[in-house]
């Protein structure tokens, strides 16, 4: 069977982008988004997202995002956004677009610019039912203690819609990537606090309007870039008093540069780049 996708990316957290909205999920999802990932032996990605029917009346389309290892993600940022741009470049003409989650209600979407979308994420949420989080405490999860890796770190835990684990470090000469990054990164996505898996944040403050990120999500590892990764790690800031609340914070990661505004209800907004890499035909 041949399928034809887009691959898109934001700040180079790249997905493999199968318009389903006239035939609904293909039963093969996850399988798909398993043997289309694999770099250097497929396409490559750090995942299959599906744009299928709205879920919802006067929905324009439903985001369906599967990690690499084929589990079903609750929610994208950067995926979002791609989803976005991809329905303005097929049709969509529209400059505020729709979208339903599965798992993490409508995201309506406005565009800012030629490849530049807003995102109204919700309001994110630090109780441990949330996450969900065991064993850290009744919550909010500001500062809580979490054994890992050998070490004490204190962490602070929310969801976005996904769930998060969002660690202050000090020096962004030592903020851990490849190698590092990899010897932690599942020493806090499997842990036993997060009986389903976890995304971890690893931010150094610059100052109170300009972080840089790091981080490792559940299902995918180490990625360039992840869009409610940056909202959360904002938050946490915010909840802490370190960043400002109704004022843009802009997010560096490995792949580029997100901003991300709290406002004092608790809601988050992103912006931030949806780029096409390529088109293309694949045998499934």
């Amino acid at each position: 069977m041949q399928l034809n996708f887009t691959k898109m990316h934001g700040c180079g957290n790249d997905y493999i982008y199968v318009d389903c909205r006239d035939t609904g999920l293909p039963e093969q999802a996850a399988e798909w988004s398993r043997r289309l990932s694999r770099r250097h032996f497929s396409v490559g990605a750090d995942g299959v997202i599906y744009i299928c029917p709205p879920t919802l009346a006067g929905g324009d389309a439903t985001m369906r995002m599967f990690n690499a290892d084929g589990s079903e993600g609750r929610m994208c940022g950067n995926g979002v956004r791609c989803v976005a741009e991809y329905l303005y470049r097929h049709g969509l003409k529209r400059d505020t677009l729709e979208i339903d989650t599965r798992l993490a209600g409508r995201k309506t979407l406005h565009r800012l610019g030629d490849g530049m979308w807003q995102a109204d994420m919700g309001r994110f949420d630090a109780n441990p039912a949330a996450l969900p989080a065991v064993g850290l405490g009744a919550g909010p999860l500001l500062h809580a203690e979490l054994v890992a890796a050998g070490r004490s770190w204190d962490v602070a835990c929310l969801s976005m819609g996904n769930p998060h684990c969002v660690i202050q470090w000090p020096d962004p000469a030592t903020l851990p990537e490849g190698a590092a990054l990899a010897a932690l990164g599942p020493e806090f996505e499997h842990h036993p606090a997060f009986p389903e898996g976890i995304n971890t944040e690893f931010v150094c403050v610059r100052d109170p309007h300009h972080l840089i990120m790091r981080v490792w999500e559940r299902g995918s590892g180490e990625t360039l870039a992840c869009g409610t990764g940056a909202c959360a790690s904002v938050a946490a800031l915010a909840l802490r008093g370190v960043c400002p609340r109704g004022e843009t914070v802009e997010v560096q990661l490995a792949g580029g540069v997100l901003n991300i505004l709290v406002d004092d209800e608790d809601a988050v907004w992103m912006a931030g780049p949806a780029e096409v890499a390529f088109a293309g035909t694949v045998e499934v």
